[in-house]
Order: structure tokens, then C-alpha cells, then sequence
């Protein structure tokens, strides 16, 4: 580890050179700095904007699961089923799905070895659930904080490794020629206030991108608070982008941020809506269902159908999610209230489905109030968000549908490493998923990704970084960035970050998440295009600690314009409504005669499954291309050439 000062016009500015930095300290970050150590790798740093914030560490669902390699009882399991698996999920590499399902056991079993609780049967089995888009029973948990846990083990082997954390750095730029990466400069968010000491730079070989979901583009998210992403600093860089249509979007309260999944639907709470004021409460599900049993049922059911999918609207559970998405669209506050039934009085259970109300009979919840079923079922379901400042005994839950994770990302291949040489995504940010991915196969593709991007790195890139190339991309991006800083600054009367932030992300879930419109999104990117031109003209801030929050909105624009064509791309390529996303149209079909004309539209069929849409962002502009999905390999495996070629390079090409 070197530390040297680089002399920027008046200035000086620190200088790490490392040979390889990780950014990001979720669970992904801290497992791909801790293989790197266990390969042999101990000139490397982790860079954060603070280590207890992010997904990882601060989300979760009434059961967070992980998704592996089937390890209990006598179900008919293999590597090869796994990858099939996941390369169904349409628009999935096969190479990437095969290295998921071949290093999930080693991957699952590190995490047990670490102190993550997964639970077994008394003769050693971990045993599995079915989770949804599974045959199998793949699935287990840890409980609803798995993801939390999980983070602080593999934090904890990183600090006892002694493992330098930089915490409180902001990346605001990675130093790329387009081909290959060199470093990065981050604002010094402790130091702000000092313009001798406001900016760091790293010199380094190798780039982790371990950032998450660019969840600060959406208003309505499930994202824990902290948490925005980078993936617009990696597109600035010239890193590929692929499947960005692809996200899950779900019901989720909105203070805590939390997903209302699983008993929190099974119970039937009311939903309801306010007036921005509080005033004018009204059950709206019963504007729409003429029959209470099939209100009912589709409530139950949106616990374990608890994504958006634009296949179960008609006669399915997520007509819920757009009668919630309407509400709000009215300019209304809508709540669950598991303090009474829905409609008023006792509930009627054999008016459910049979599989509801066997579920609940089974469950010994056919009594009582929402809230008295969700202690009798899950009482963890209540302290979870007592503990949080809400009592549901007491006051209603506010909810919106709700980005929650973005199942493309940054273009990778099958060492998670981009098109830019030395810079590697892992953990949500990296496109590693497709239109549908089993629940939980996000925690097993960040474990997974960061131990391979790791060996690639231990194996191949070992040498010192290119210090003069990296100096002159330094002080050419340098300017870029005092130049904002300059001009944030030029009036310290107004500050208008939060005003612009505000509109341009609400703005978003509305017009560029789970119902999309061709019209909707031009709208959405013509705003968010203008506002990124005119950035230094018009963004003000009134202090230098404000510095963090205008980086962070300069990342979201350019993110959002970059996501935003590639949905209008994917129109104009013919595609239709698939996954968690509707697009109108007007050709097709509306599910309810009762429902608006932006909710018509037609189902994909199916015909693009296997091709994939990559993007990269040059000269102020998308660059879009279409290929097929890359299949899952067949390689030789006969084991004494597989050992052959095992000790001359580990396999790692």
C-alpha cells in the first residue's frame, strides 16, 4: 500500500495505490474482499459511503430466503437442474447460471462455517422450502434479517483479517479510457468543508463494484433509506448495462421501509385510504370487488405471490397491486389497518378459496382481528415494526408499490467482469438475473459473483496499476468535478437539491416503474434529460456538507436517462408485458372493464426469452444492441482432463 500526494493546480488531493479496491460493504463487498484475501491478495481496500448503510444490512421480508443447491432429504437435485433453473428465468446467460448453481453449496456452506443460522434437521440436513419460480425445494432462511446477518459475519472476518475499510467515501467517478479501468475519486464526505482535503483518489488495478440496486431513481421504494446506488457513475465510466428493464416491484410499507409479504397478507387487513390531510377514509378494494370472498382471497394470496406480475392481474393476486397504485395516483395515502376485518365485523372464512381457508384453518387463524391472527401466526411480525415506532394494535401501516430489486444491471460475464477491463460487478448492481429469478437467488449471486470475480483477479491480475494513465485521467476528470462543485456553490441563498430530488423521483415511480406508457416515459426522460444538461446552471446548495447529496443526484439523472431510453428501446423492438412490468397498449387487451385504458395491454409470449439487451452510455447518448443469451456450457468433464488443466491454471480463463 503506497499514500502519496498528487498535486491538482493549487491543490493537493491523497492518493491510495492499491491493487485492488472494493466498493460497496454488503454482503457481496465483504465476501469478495475477504476471498481476495483468503487467495493470497492483501494490497486491496474497501471504499464505502458508510458501512451500515445498504441493502444488505437493512432490509428484509417476513422470511428472507437464500436459494441453493437442493442439501436435504431425497429430491432429485444436481448442478445441471440448478442452472436450468435459473437460465429459464428468460434473458439469462447460461454460463452465469451455471457458476451460480455449481458454486451455491460451497458458497451456502462458508456462510454456515462464518455463524449464519441456517437451520437443520437433528441429523445434519439444511432443509428447503419451495420458493416461487421453483421446482424444487431449494429455499431456506435465517429468518427475516438472513441478508443482515450475513453482512455482519463476513464483516467480521474482514475486520479480523485487518482489512482497511475507508468509510464516509462518496465515489463520484471512475477513471476509464473505455477499455480499462485505473482508479477512482471519491468526495471525503467527513471532510467536505476543507477544499484541500474534500476529494481522495484510489490508483488501482482492479475495481469491485459491489454498490447494490440503483434504488435512488424511485420515490416509492422498498430500498432502505442510505441507500441510492452508483450504477450512473459506472455508465459515465463507459460500463455496459444490460436487462435494465427488468425489475421486481411489490407492495411495501413505507415508514419503515419493509416488504408486507407473507402473513402480513395472509391475515386480510383492511386497506385503506386517506386524504393527504387524514381525512376521508374509505376501503377502496370494495370499489372494485363486487364479491367479498374473492377480495379476500386475492389479499391472502398476495402474501406468497408478493411480487408484481403482470400475469396474475386477471383473476390473480396483483390486481391488488394496481388498485394500490391507483389510490396513490389519486394523490391518496393508502394504509393497511390490521386493527378490524375488512368490511367491518366477523369474517366469513368459508367464503375464501379452499386454499386459503385450509391455509388458515391449518394455521389456526380463522378468529378474531387481522392484528390478533398476525400474533396468534407470526407474533415477530408485530415487534418488528414495534420496534420500528409502529404498534399495528394501535394505528394503521402505510404502504405504496414499491421498487425492490432490479433484476438487470452492469453487462458481466462469467467472472463477473464487465467490458471494462479490471472493473468486475457483483451483488445486485451486476445483470446476473432475467425477467423471473427464484426468491432468494439474489443472496446466492452476490456470494457467488464476488468469490468469482475474486479468483479472476488473484489468478490474472496481480500487477501494479498504471500510475501514469492514471494521473492524466485524474486531472482531466478532476475538472469535471471541481466544476460542479464550483457551480453548487456560486449561490449559498438557494438550496434546491431535495426540490429536484422530490420531483424527479416521484415522478419516476410513477411513469417509469411497474405501468409503463411509451408517452409516460418520454415524459419521464425529456424531464430527467434536461435536468442533467442543465445541472451546474441550476443545481444550488448552501453549504459544502450538501456536496454529498448533489453527487448522489448527478448519479440518479444520468441513471434514470440511461434506464429510461432502454425501456422506450424495448418498446420499439416489439416487446410486450412481462415479469413486473405492464406497458400499455392499446392493441391489446384489459384485464377488467372497470380499470383504466393504461391497463391494457398484451402479455409477452415468449418470443425473446433468450435474447439479451445491452446498453452503453457515450457521447451523451445510449448505444443499444440485442443479442442471444449466451448458453449454458458443455464442457468436457472427464475428470482426469478437467485435473490436468486444473494444475497448470485452477481452471481460471
Amino acid at each position: 500500500m503506497q499514500e502519496i500526494q498528487v498535486r491538482y493546480q493549487d491543490r493537493y488531493i491523497t492518493c491510495y495505490i492499491r491493487n485492488t479496491v472494493v466498493v460497496g460493504t454488503g454482503a457481496a463487498g465483504f465476501n469478495a474482499a475477504d476471498c481476495l484475501y483468503q487467495n493470497g491478495q492483501e494490497d486491496i481496500a474497501i471504499v464505502t459511503e458508510g458501512v451500515n448503510r445498504g441493502t444488505s444490512r437493512n432490509t428484509g421480508s417476513d422470511k428472507q430466503t437464500y436459494y441453493k443447491l437442493t442439501l436435504s432429504g431425497d429430491d432429485d437435485d444436481s448442478v445441471g437442474k440448478m442452472a436450468q433453473t435459473l437460465f429459464e428465468g428468460q434473458g439469462v446467460d447460461g454460463d452465469i447460471a451455471l457458476c451460480e448453481a455449481a458454486l451455491s453449496a460451497q458458497s451456502f456452506l462458508k456462510l454456515v462455517q462464518l455463524g449464519v443460522a441456517f437451520p437443520r434437521n437433528r441429523w445434519g440436513e439444511y432443509i428447503g422450502y419451495k420458493t416461487d419460480h421453483d421446482p424444487r425445494r431449494r429455499a431456506t432462511s435465517a429468518g427475516p434479517y438472513t441478508s443482515k446477518m450475513m453482512t455482519e459475519c463476513l464483516e467480521k472476518e474482514v475486520r479480523k483479517k485487518g482489512i482497511r475499510i475507508f468509510n464516509g467515501m462518496q465515489v463520484v467517478s471512475v477513471l476509464s479510457d473505455g477499455e480499462q479501468s485505473y482508479g477512482l475519486i471519491c468526495l471525503d464526505c467527513q471532510n467536505s468543508k476543507d477544499e484541500d482535503q474534500r476529494f481522495v483518489a484510489f490508483c488501482c488495478r482492479n475495481i469491485i463494484w459491489a454498490t447494490g440496486g440503483p434504488a435512488g431513481m424511485y420515490a416509492d421504494s422498498v430500498y432502505p433509506l442510505g441507500h441510492y446506488g452508483a450504477t450512473g457513475v459506472a455508465f459515465a465510466a463507459g460500463v455496459k448495462g444490460k436487462n435494465l428493464t427488468e425489475w421486481q416491484y411489490g407492495l411495501a410499507s413505507v415508514k419503515p421501509r419493509w416488504n408486507v409479504s407473507g402473513t402480513y397478507m395472509q391475515v386480510l387487513p383492511r386497506f385503506i385510504s386517506r386524504e393527504q390531510d387524514g381525512s376521508g377514509e374509505r376501503e377502496f378494494l370494495f370499489d372494485f370487488f363486487e364479491n367479498k370472498g374473492e377480495l379476500l382471497t386475492q389479499v391472502f394470496l398476495k402474501g406468497y405471490q408478493w411480487p408484481f406480475d403482470v400475469r396474475k392481474i386477471a383473476g390473480g393476486s396483483s390486481i391488488i397491486d394496481i388498485l394500490v397504485y391507483l389510490e396513490k395516483k389519486k394523490g391518496r395515502r393508502v394504509f393497511l389497518d390490521f386493527r378490524s376485518n375488512p368490511g367491518g365485523g366477523r369474517l366469513d372464512f368459508s367464503a375464501l378459496s379452499q386454499e386459503a381457508f385450509s391455509y388458515l384453518e391449518k394455521a389456526g387463524g380463522c378468529f378474531g382481528t387481522p392484528y390478533e391472527r398476525l400474533m396468534h401466526m407470526n407474533a415477530p411480525a408485530v415487534e418488528f415494526y414495534r420496534d420500528k415506532g409502529v404498534d399495528l394494535a394501535e394505528e394503521p401501516l402505510e404502504i405504496a408499490l414499491c421498487a425492490q430489486h432490479n433484476n438487470g444491471g452492469l453487462s458481466i460475464d462469467a467472472w463477473w467482469q464487465t467490458n471494462i477491463k479490471g472493473f468486475f460487478a457483483v451483488g445486485e448492481v451486476a445483470a446476473s438475473h432475467g425477467v423471473y429469478r427464484p426468491g432468494g437467488s439474489a443472496l446466492n449471486a452476490g456470494q457467488v459473483g464476488s468469490a468469482r470475480a475474486a479468483a479472476y483477479v488473484s489468478a490474472h491480475n496481480t500487477a501494479d496499476p498504471d500510475q501514469q494513465t492514471f494521473f492524466a485521467l485524474l486531472e482531466k476528470e478532476m475538472e469535471h468535478v471541481q466544476k460542479v462543485c464550483s457551480a453548487v456553490l456560486a449561490d449559498q441563498n438557494e438550496d434546491n437539491v431535495d426540490q429536484i430530488w422530490d420531483r424527479i423521483t416521484s415522478s419516476m415511480s410513477q411513469l417509469g416503474a411497474s405501468i409503463r406508457s411509451e408517452a409516460g416515459l418520454k415524459q419521464q426522460l425529456h424531464d430527467a434529460k434536461q435536468q442533467y444538461e442543465e445541472f451546474t446552471r441550476t443545481v444550488r446548495i448552501q453549504k459544502p456538507v450538501r456536496l454529498r447529496r448533489v453527487f448522489q443526484l448527478e448519479n440518479i439523472l444520468l441513471c434514470q436517462q440511461v434506464y429510461l431510453e432502454a425501456m422506450l428501446d424495448y418498446i420499439r423492438h416489439g416487446g410486450k408485458s412481462r415479469g413486473s412490468t405492464l406497458y400499455t397498449d392499446l392493441g391489446g387487451v384489459k384485464p377488467y372493464d372497470r380499470l383504466p385504458e393504461e391497463f391494457t395491454f398484451q402479455l409477452d409470449d415468449g418470443t425473446d426469452s433468450h435474447k439479451v439487451q445491452e446498453v452503453v452510455w457515450q457521447n451523451g447518448g445510449c448505444q443499444f444492441s440485442w443479442r442471444m443469451v449466451r448458453p449454458i456450457p458443455e464442457d468436457d468433464d472427464f475428470f482426469e482432463n478437467v485435473w490436468r488443466s486444473y494444475r497448470e491454471n485452477q481452471n481460471i480463463f
